[in-house]
């Protein structure tokens, strides 16, 4: 009998409930996300604890970061022993300004938005969103007025 046997789960169950296809969780093994291991007969079996690398890469993306930012946040947690909080919060410390720089872009479009589409003023002059001339476009690509990343406004006339 195989030390796995009581907390493994076939490729189904594991994507059953991770609530992912199994094409997904074969992507996942192949970019080194997750680990499974092979029974005698060749059946790919999953330990329970890659659910939580699962559900961690699930809401990642959910929020818009790439798996290229999740695997070294995945690879910085232990392997060999149960992952604790503090091994949590240490892999995930590499993610906390990029999420304040997310949380407070959502902030500004939530904020911002609503007075564009609210406002009826139909009046480009009046509007203290607008951006005359694209003069913003000097600054680069994008909804520079969103992302904050604008620059002093310059005026072509």
């Amino acid at each position: 009998m195989s030390v796995h046997a009581k907390a493994d789960m076939s490729v189904g169950e594991m994507a059953t409930r991770a609530g992912v296809p199994v094409s997904t969780l074969h992507y996942y093994e192949a970019e080194g996300l997750i680990e499974s291991w092979r029974t005698d007969a060749n059946h790919r079996r999953y330990d329970r604890k890659e659910l939580r690398r699962v559900a961690i890469i699930r809401v990642a993306q959910s929020v818009g970061i790439p798996l290229a930012d999740v695997a070294p946040v995945l690879a910085a947690l232990p392997r060999d022993k149960p992952v604790s909080a503090e091994d949590w919060a240490k892999a995930a410390r590499p993610w906390q300004a990029m999420l304040d720089e997310k949380i407070a872009l959502m902030q500004r479009l939530r904020d911002q938005m609503g007075h564009c589409i609210g406002c009826g003023c139909l009046s480009l002059k009046q509007c203290p969103l607008y951006n005359a001339d694209d003069g913003l476009a000097a600054n680069g690509p994008g909804p520079r007025r969103w992302t904050g990343k604008a620059a002093e406004q310059t005026r072509v006339e």
